[in-house]
């Protein structure tokens, strides 16, 4: 299982997110490969994207209209900075 996110913070001029996770780690996850067709087009907004909120599992990350990304994918495929 991957760590709970504490915080997140939305970098929508860069599409990326630094996310505080309950182990001390801070990572950062690239969103931009992840902007495409018309589910995932809203992000591109950087308004919309800076809207970004936490589950209340503190595992999940949405989006207002419903977006998503799994709690592994964030943590496995983000850099630790």
């Amino acid at each position: 299982m991957v760590p709970k996110i504490l915080s997140i913070i939305p970098d929508g001029s860069k599409k990326r997110l630094v996310l505080k996770y309950d182990t001390g780690e801070i990572k950062i996850f690239d969103v931009s490969p992840y902007i495409r067709g018309d589910w995932f087009s809203q992000l591109a907004d950087e308004e919309y994207f800076n809207r970004i909120s936490i589950y209340e599992d503190n595992y999940k990350i949405f989006w207002p209209n419903g977006q998503d990304l799994a709690p592994h994918e964030l943590y496995e495929h983000s850099v630790l900075i």
